[in-house]
């Protein structure tokens, strides 16, 4: 059970322990008159490598968007709306001692607050933003980012703050939320925190535009093979060694198949179904 409740955060979780460096043969040359001591820095590591070309790769890619953007695209599909009642109740505990398995975790409470600030009831809304802050906090997040969910807290309480002046402050959170983790519990959770984000995502689109019968919609919100790829490739370099091999296989398989539908050049109603699919598999074993 602990295995499968650790299987994103042992399958992302980035690489550690130490790297072996061969000696040289060649003892390095005497600098010459007037020039300074010679560049004997060693090469990176392969690992080392990928663990960098995946960190530059991230950057380029909207893993995480910003809830306006989120929030246009969505009601330019016409899928916006209905997503609050979609969302499942999720106990998620947030005393474990690994920041991975919380990362995700709360990645996975941080698009159910953002994707449903439109049309969530007051109490539901009110509860996701404070589920959302008891997991930042696990991660180590000052109390800035705290005090301002209380802020909006109290304002969705209150009724005094709109729901599109709310997006706007959800905005701004998010603006912080990224560089404020990444800078207290490291580099490491931050492609956890998207991850969790990204599944919760994918699997509550698809649901809803199964349900709105508008399949036109998952061309522009659901074909990202570009993201998937990305997951997986951090799959395969990080987490290969981190895992049971049947733990592996199936998140590989998962992403395989959700990179592959992404990848067509229109998505039928099927790829749609799989995608809710595959997203749900994964997001059970939290």
């Amino acid at each position: 059970m602990y295995s499968k409740i650790l299987l994103l955060a042992l399958t992302l979780a980035a690489c550690g322990g130490d790297t072996e460096t061969k000696p040289t043969d060649a003892a390095p040359a005497e600098p010459k008159q007037g020039e300074g001591a010679p560049d004997i820095t060693p090469p990176l590591p392969p690992a080392a490598i990928a663990v960098a070309e995946l960190q530059a790769q991230a950057e380029n890619i909207a893993l995480v968007p910003s809830p306006a953007e989120m929030q246009k695209a969505l009601e330019k599909a016409g899928v916006a709306g209905g997503l609050s009642a979609l969302v499942q109740e999720r106990a998620f505990k947030m005393d474990a001692e690994n920041k991975d398995v919380i990362a995700v975790r709360t990645g996975v409470l941080l698009a159910d607050a953002v994707l449903t600030v439109k049309d969530a009831p007051k109490d539901k809304l009110i509860e996701r933003l404070d589920k959302v802050k008891t997991g930042l906090a696990a991660l180590g997040a000052g109390n800035d980012l705290g005090a301002v969910i209380d802020e909006l807290k109290n304002k969705v309480a209150n009724d005094a703050v709109s729901r599109d002046e709310l997006l706007k402050e959800l905005d701004e959170l998010h603006g912080a939320t990224v560089p404020e983790i990444k800078y207290e519990a490291g580099e490491r959770v931050v492609p956890l925190l998207q991850a969790g984000s990204w599944l919760e995502g994918s699997n509550l689109v698809s649901e809803a535009i199964i349900k709105a019968g508008k399949l036109e919609a998952a061309n522009s919100l659901l074909r990202q093979p570009q993201v998937a790829g990305y997951f997986l490739k951090y799959v395969q370099v990080e987490g290969a060694d981190k895992a049971p091999v049947e733990v592996i296989k199936q998140l590989e398989t998962t992403l395989k198949k959700l990179q592959e539908i992404a990848s067509k050049p229109a998505m039928t109603a099927e790829d749609v179904a799989e995608v809710k699919s595959q997203t749900s598999s994964v997001l059970a074993l939290l």
